[in-house]
């Protein structure tokens, strides 16, 4: 039995990274339109960077990059695509979408929804910003995580883990900006990208442990999706 459970966490182990390697791929892919070289190209050297420390194969990064810039003769059209509305218990939720064909995500969105609660554009988004989120760890212990979010430009941040990893929040327009400066301030920059974050998030503390649990898994679903990039919850904590 035990053999049995050891296989069956490395076949959940290698699901999961195979989730984060495809979502990775298709935001290199994307990205990559607008140049394949990640010098000139910030937010191809920023997501470059995200993927060697997710420890993406290097054949799959190049590969991504070609596809993407047109090199492989490939065409890829991707379509970025939110989808807003509630998970369970009024939990307002912004979803990210990458996808081929919207006449296929859409109804199953409908479907992933059926628990909370799918609404129209604009319905949920005016209760968050968007904003250029950074997630970085101190390079040395005791790195001034509040000094270094006032060098490096950052509009605010959030304590993160014992560990000591922030989340630095940027004006959309400087999350490369920031990216780059953070380094010198002693923070290594584990993940950067443009998301949304709650303007009247709803404290767990408000939800029974069998709400929790409801959210949870309802999130949990909604992001298992294959077209699904990013989901952005209003939920504290």
């Amino acid at each position: 039995m035990g053999a049995q459970w050891k296989a069956k966490g490395k076949e959940l182990a290698a699901n999961a990274r195979g989730r984060v390697f495809g979502k990775l791929s298709k935001d290199i892919m994307l990205a990559a339109r607008s140049g394949a070289d990640p010098a000139g190209n910030a937010r191809l050297r920023l997501l470059v960077e995200q993927a060697r420390k997710a420890s993406m194969p290097k054949d799959t990064l190049d590969r991504a990059i070609k596809k993407g810039a047109g090199l492989t003769g490939e065409a890829v059209n991707f379509e970025h695509v939110i989808y807003e509305g509630f998970a369970p218990h009024r939990v307002p939720l912004m979803v990210e979408c990458l996808t081929d064909n919207v006449n296929r995500t859409a109804p199953e969105m409908r479907v992933l929804f059926r628990k909370g609660q799918l609404g129209t554009s604009g319905s949920v988004a005016w209760d968050f910003d968007h904003v250029g989120m950074i997630e970085a760890e101190p390079t040395v212990k005791g790195a001034d995580a509040e000094l270094a979010a006032i060098e490096a430009g950052a509009q605010d941040l959030e304590p993160g883990d014992e560990d000591g990893t922030t989340l630095f929040l940027t004006d959309p327009a400087d999350l490369d900006l920031v990216s780059r400066a953070l380094p010198a301030q002693g923070f290594t920059v584990l993940s950067a990208k443009l998301g949304y974050k709650a303007k009247n998030p709803v404290n767990p503390a408000s939800l029974s442990a069998e709400q929790l649990e409801e959210v949870e898994s309802f999130l949990a679903a909604i992001d298992a999706h294959d077209d699904v990039q990013n989901v952005f919850a209003g939920l504290a904590g």
